[in-house]
């Protein structure tokens, strides 16, 4: 069986990742999200909750679930406590996306990766593709990403190391347009 061409999508806090990645599945190509695979891990991944469960205690679980806006709560206001988080999460969602990859069979297969330069993970993939968007636009969406984005890598950088660039300030049909065309250069190429 032949690898598919695997492609990154990564891009700012709320430059509409999500959408394009939902444009790709229309567009015929296979899609993961690293979000996805989170939730997924907080819910069936006993070790993880064990993990979770000693560094933090009951506090982070409600109803026999890891809450995830109580882990937000804690990591956002402590650094060294989302550096923690990240070092548990990142090598099981890679593990994860790795084995997703691994097991497609569609010609293109792309995964929404948000910290994807930031942990170095652009090694793992044929092609990058940046969604990005003006902070005003960004702000709008989601409201006060400046100070989550402080240790980001600046999305004018990731649209230079980009293969594809996307600024979203437009329309859905617009960035559906994009992604069709990228998909299409991908398979011509």
């Amino acid at each position: 069986m032949k690898r598919p061409l695997a492609v990154a999508l990564t891009g700012g806090i709320a430059a509409g990742k999500s959408e394009a990645l939902q444009s790709f599945a229309r567009h015929g190509a296979a899609v993961i999200s690293s979000d996805d695979v989170v939730h997924r891990l907080y819910r069936e991944d006993a070790g993880l909750q064990a993990t979770l469960r000693e560094r933090w205690g009951e506090r982070i679980f409600r109803d026999g679930l890891v809450d995830r806006q109580e882990i937000g709560r804690i990591v956002f206001a402590d650094r060294a406590e989302l550096e923690w988080l990240e070092s548990e999460l990142h090598p099981r969602v890679r593990a994860a996306t790795d084995e997703w990859l691994a097991e497609q069979t569609a010609d293109i297969a792309v995964a929404e990766i948000p910290l994807l330069y930031e942990t170095g993970g652009e090694v793992r993939f044929d092609r990058v593709v940046v969604v990005t968007a003006p902070p005003e636009v960004r702000e709008a969406r989601r409201g006060a990403v400046a100070a989550r984005e402080e240790r980001l890598v600046p999305e004018e950088e990731k649209a230079r190391r980009g293969d594809f660039c996307y600024v979203n300030d437009g329309s859905l049909e617009e960035l559906d347009g994009f992604v069709a065309g990228v998909l299409e250069e991908l398979r011509r190429s």
